[in-house]
């Protein structure tokens, strides 16, 4: 069976293709019965029609017509596969349809449709700028140098305001050049949209329309006032606020900013397509939403000091509490909240991170506004397609329909449940459940979301060996042309008998490898717990003797499942030793959304040879085994892109042999890796640290810490170069005592 083939057809993988026909026996296979579903995948062969789509008018279902749906040509009626209602076809569907003559919803290939919903319009895309101007000049000039370059690559219909913030808040007039107003907020306390609009002197319109007008001055068409926000960048200097001295920080308040912002929008654009970008250089110090004091003396919280609820820490439940307030207020709009943090210290991304995983908004964290990962992703927010609009979706509604035999548990993945119920809703919850419909601020053509479900049936009945079970999920969206779009993905899975002889041939390793890692970086659960989910999948599936560790056998669908999950054991979203609570919210955001391909690379980074032997670059294991002298390596952890050079290799560069006529062949040899990472940076958002180094050098660590110390590196005495000197163990040691413990009567 072809697991990967639903991807590219559908934007869907599931963790197992085939289904138990019990609970108890979904309890057996013990991973997790679910789907990766990246809603606004670019498929090739997507049918894009502009009519209402014919739905299921039956109140507890709602479900579109489809390739699953039973047809009867004589009497021009349709059965519904969720809830088994029949319906007559509309008239103009019944004066055509034949079995060689039907709709594009019913044709087998069009699992996945699109439909542009005719009478439905949305206002064009809304980009509210958040500036953090507590920064040194240096900085400052940077982050002003993007955004200026945004404003020439956002769409021309594109609403764009403005708001910087330092001990206080500046919303600025984006109206008029002549004579630039601001008008500000004291950063001590937070804002409601009523005190925002009431400040901005629109508060006094009661109609929708009328403060919209008003608060033009605020938010305009890129193309009106490109030439004031240019002019505001380049006369906008660092916050004026007095400091005292050297040993405080400069007075920041990202809290009420983020509250005054959302206001603004809260009372201009509900239900909109917006985005709330936020750049951000340091931690907020005061007011809501701060997360460290403002002497440098106090340091902010790590993870230690989280754990022993230390006094640096007695900051940061206050202020996730007061952020996930924020994100409520942008859920119920329909918003996306973007964070771009910047900083050699820690900022508040673990606090802050609530807003982005709840309304799908981008996170982004770097060293400094000048390096590629601000600047490139910052760039890429705003990268058009061919037909010139933005490649993004905004305010979607994803619903998801079953049929009667599973039910939907939750979904993990950058979206807020809506609380809507239907009967095919689990009583388990997973993330954000409870429901069967969620939100999501904003999409992109990769944005990936985890659904879990459980079976229905509690007795293990056996199921009629032609039943299949149906799933649907229904993407509502603004489109960036100015309409609504419905996107329509309709799978049909079979069941297995009692004996669940076949279940493993619709195994997708990958698909629940990823599935596995959400689950478990969601519950914050430690490698103890992938430990005994591992030991308990592999003494189901594995062929062996009992106590005859040598007789064990595992399939070849389940077989690199282990090597996923030593890697996943070790990685930074289980392990917070050696990162800081920023860094560990980041990493957990982003592989909450991205796709499979992506998440593996994430949890087992990829390692590509390069060597004179070899000839093209081949895949090698991610193992000490691969750290030779006489080879260069492209590393890819998703987060980093690093080139290695062995022994060998760097020896000869500074020796100056790329430079010489007669070594062009060694010259090409560094060219190679050098060109495919400029690939991998130029395809990826948030685009990766690129790092150079060479075995021995400082920053090897960022591939050491990666590969599987498969040998302790001492020979004859003797400490081989490339050896790593770690505590973890091997993933031989890791997979032998495993068949150890599965084998163990």
């Amino acid at each position: 069976m072809d697991v990967r083939s639903g991807e590219s057809i559908n934007g869907l993988r599931m963790s197992w293709n085939i289904w138990p026909c019990s609970q108890p026996d979904a309890n057996r296979i013990v991973v997790p019965l679910g789907c990766l579903y990246t809603p606004l995948k670019a498929i090739d062969s997507l049918q894009l029609v502009e009519y209402e789509p014919v739905t299921c008018k039956a109140s507890a279902c709602g479900a579109v017509l489809n390739p699953c749906s039973f047809v009867d040509f004589k009497s021009k009626t349709w059965t519904c596969p969720f809830c088994l209602n029949r319906y007559p076809f509309p008239v103009h569907y019944a004066e055509h349809i034949t079995e060689t003559n039907l709709p594009a919803e019913l044709l087998p290939i069009c699992s996945t449709i699109e439909y542009i919903l005719p009478h439905s319009v949305c206002n064009p895309p809304i980009f509210l700028l958040v500036l953090d101007i507590a920064v040194i000049e240096e900085e400052l000039e940077q982050a002003k140098d993007s955004l200026q370059q945004s404003l020439a690559m956002m769409p021309q219909n594109a609403l764009v305001g403005f708001i910087t913030f330092g001990a206080n808040c500046y919303v600025h007039e984006v109206a008029s050049a002549s004579l630039p107003h601001s008008y500000a907020f004291r950063g001590t306390k937070e804002y409601s949209a009523q005190q925002v609009s009431y400040q901005l002197g629109f508060g006094q319109h009661t109609s929708h329309m009328g403060g919209t007008m008003v608060a033009a001055r605020f938010l305009m068409p890129v193309t009106e006032c490109e030439f004031t926000l240019h002019s505001l960048l380049d006369d906008l200097s660092r916050d004026a606020w007095p400091s005292s001295g050297g040993h405080r920080r400069p007075l920041r308040c990202t809290g009420a900013a983020l509250s005054v912002a959302l206001g603004l929008m809260e009372a201009t654009y509900p239900q909109s397509s917006v985005r709330v970008t936020l750049v951000v250089g340091g931690p907020c110090n005061i007011g809501p939403g701060t997360v460290v004091g403002e002497e440098l003396v106090e340091t902010i919280r790590s993870h230690l000091d989280l754990q022993k609820d230390k006094p640096n820490a007695r900051y940061s439940k206050p202020a996730i509490k007061f952020y996930s307030t924020l994100a409520s207020r942008a859920v119920a709009c329909g918003f996306a909240v973007d964070i771009y943090a910047c900083s050699l210290d820690q900022v508040g991304l673990y606090e802050m991170k609530v807003m982005s995983d709840k309304t799908g908004g981008y996170m982004v964290m770097s060293d400094s506004f000048s390096m590629g990962v601000f600047k490139e992703s910052f760039r890429k927010m705003f990268d058009c397609d061919e037909a010139g609009y933005l490649q993004l979706g905004f305010n979607a509604k994803v619903d998801v329909f079953t049929s009667s035999e599973f039910k939907c548990c939750g979904a993990i993945g950058g979206l807020s449940a809506t609380g809507k119920k239907r009967p095919n809703i689990a009583d388990t919850e997973v993330g954000e459940g409870g429901t069967c419909q969620w939100i999501v601020g904003a999409l992109d053509k990769k944005t990936t979301m985890a659904f879990y479900f459980e079976i229905a049936n509690q007795q293990p009945n056996v199921m009629p060996p032609s039943k299949q079970g149906y799933l649907q999920f229904q993407t509502c969206y603004c489109h960036p042309s100015g309409r609504k779009r419905l996107r329509v993905t309709t799978v049909a899975h079979r069941y297995t008998s009692s004996s669940m002889t076949d279940i493993t041939a619709g195994f997708d390793q990958e698909a629940a490898a990823v599935l596995v890692a959400r689950y478990a970086v969601l519950r914050c659960e430690q490698q103890e717990w992938v430990d005994r989910m591992l030991i308990r999948l592999v003494s189901t599936f594995a062929d062996f003797r009992k106590d005859d560790p040598g007789s064990f056998k595992l399939a070849a669908e389940l077989a690199m499942f282990p090597q996923f999950m030593y890697h996943l054991r070790r990685s930074s979203f289980l392990q917070t030793f050696g990162t800081s609570p920023d860094e560990t919210a980041y990493y957990r955001t982003i592989i909450f959304r991205e796709n499979t391909l992506n998440s593996l690379v994430m949890i087992q980074p990829a390692l590509l040879q390069y060597s004179f032997e070899e000839g093209p670059p081949q895949p090698v294991l991610l193992d000490t085994c691969s750290l030779k002298t006489d080879v260069i390596l492209l590393m890819d952890d998703f987060f980093h892109v690093v080139i290695w050079r062995g022994e060998k290799i760097q020896a000869w560069y500074d020796l100056g042999y790329q430079d010489k006529e007669e070594y062009a062949n060694f010259k090409a040899l560094l060219q190679a890796p050098a060109g495919d990472a400029k690939q991998i940076l130029a395809d990826r958002f948030p685009v990766p640290k690129f790092v150079q180094t060479n075995a021995g050098g400082s920053q090897a660590r960022f591939v050491t810490s990666k590969v599987n110390p498969s040998s302790a590196g001492v020979s004859s005495g003797q400490i081989d170069a490339t050896a790593v000197i770690t505590d973890d163990v091997s993933c031989k040691a890791f997979m032998e005592h495993l068949i150890k413990l599965a084998v163990k009567s």
